[in-house]
């Protein structure tokens, strides 16, 4: 895609414009310019001053607003895509007429960029036969109009009709924009990520706090920066990525064997996922019961494979599978905590010498740290000796900056 575009952002007034905050502050992000045209309805949902503090833009409605400029043509034509997110019927309805009767609509009719639309109603809207027709319409005249998401809708409702998640809108629009620079085009990455569970009966199992979030964020990087990724994913609380394979584990052993038949071959492995260090000795094939003539069952573990230290390991050694040899490039992550005698950087910096990958990604975790949140802040440390790099914000702020540091090992950047 291009390394900066223009982009305006249509917002239509439903409910799910709230959402498009998030799409003007990950394009922002990226780098774009947006430029913020709701619809004199979107404006009773989310105000003016919101969109102009995201933007940095000013927002404007009607066409006869900054007239001397020829407003309503002018971004039209200057635009690189025009995203509308949500689309309601109504404007779905009134795009499809030709209508220009306010400043998204004319900026619809004025512009040659790409225009990608997600829709967001309530089921019976989306499935009527107007809407139908129009959707059709507008696609035949090549508008990309996305299919809504299904789930909880306003009230009680629930079926096809969500607007997307500002991620996945995103990985279907930005394509539009036209080849990407893309540092990381031609190599593959290996992404390990969430929580691996331990069986300990059919019903109970050993399990951690990991969300995968940091995971899945670190996937949709390393993708957006061209990469070709396979993603093994043990529980994730959040969806995997699209344009990314997928690779579903349960348990440590179960993670150590996909990473043994994929990271053969690939350019580099990112292990970020949350692996059990210990699992029960032995399963019960049948529930345990809680009876009042019994104790309770003691609990007999034992270690897990280590399986960051196994693939450095197995890459010394010279190992190779028919995909080719162990990746040259092996990132760590490291949840730590300190105590009174070393600090979470001189147990991470241990870690790092004793593992021996290349990268090693540290966070301190605790209870309102780390695992499950939406932010992080962590430091990559290297094994050349290079130094520290802080990195802190959002997950996906995290995840560009590890998908930086891996690219600066191999003397590629990431900018956009």
């Amino acid at each position: 895609m291009s390394s900066s575009a223009r982009i305006v952002l249509g917002v239509a007034g439903g409910i799910a414009a709230y959402k498009a905050t998030g799409l003007v502050r990950a394009l922002k992000e990226a780098g774009h310019t947006v430029d913020v045209v709701p619809t004199a309805n979107a404006l009773r949902f989310v105000g003016a001053p919101t969109w102009e503090a995201l933007s940095g833009r000013p927002v404007r409605t009607e066409v006869f607003e900054a007239v001397d400029t020829v407003n309503h043509v002018r971004l039209g034509q200057e635009a690189d895509l025009v995203l509308v997110a949500p689309a309601t019927a109504d404007l779905l309805a009134r795009a499809a007429a030709g209508r220009a009767d306010e400043l998204l609509t004319a900026t619809l009719l004025a512009t040659r960029a790409p225009v990608f639309m997600a829709p967001a109603m309530h089921t019976e809207m989306w499935q009527h036969p107007a809407t139908a027709a129009n959707v059709a319409l507008l696609r035949a005249r090549g508008v990309t109009v996305m299919d809504p998401a299904v789930g909880r809708l306003t009230g009680p409702d629930s079926g096809p009709g969500r607007l997307p998640d500002p991620e996945d809108i995103l990985a279907a629009a930005l394509p539009l924009l036209g080849p990407a620079e893309a540092p990381l085009a031609g190599r593959r990455v290996v992404v390990t990520a969430g929580g691996t569970r331990e069986a300990l009966d059919p019903v109970r199992f050993l399990g951690n706090r990991s969300s995968g979030k940091q995971g899945v964020a670190l996937a949709a990087a390393a993708r957006d920066a061209g990469a070709d990724v396979d993603l093994i994913a043990a529980h994730l609380e959040v969806a995997a990525p699209r344009g990314v394979r997928v690779h579903q584990v349960t348990s440590a052993r179960q993670l150590q064997a996909a990473v043994g038949r994929l990271a053969p071959g690939a350019d580099a492995l990112v292990m970020a996922a949350a692996v059990a260090d210990f699992r029960p000795a032995e399963y019960a094939g049948a529930k345990i019961k809680k009876t009042d003539d019994v104790e309770a069952p003691t609990l007999s573990l034992v270690r897990n494979p280590d399986i960051l230290a196994g693939a450095v390991a197995a890459r010394a050694a010279g190992e190779r599978t028919e995909a080719g040899p162990w990746p040259g490039l092996i990132v760590g992550f490291a949840a730590e905590t300190g105590d009174a005698e070393h600090s979470v950087l001189e147990y991470a910096g241990a870690k790092l010498e004793r593992k021996g990958c290349e990268l090693l990604v540290v966070n301190e975790v605790g209870a309102d740290k780390g695992f499950g949140t939406d932010g992080n802040e962590v430091v990559i440390l290297s094994r050349d000796g290079s130094a520290p790099v802080h990195a802190g914000g959002s997950k996906a702020d995290v995840a560009r900056a590890v998908i930086g540091r891996l690219s600066a090992a191999w003397g590629v950047g990431t900018s956009r």
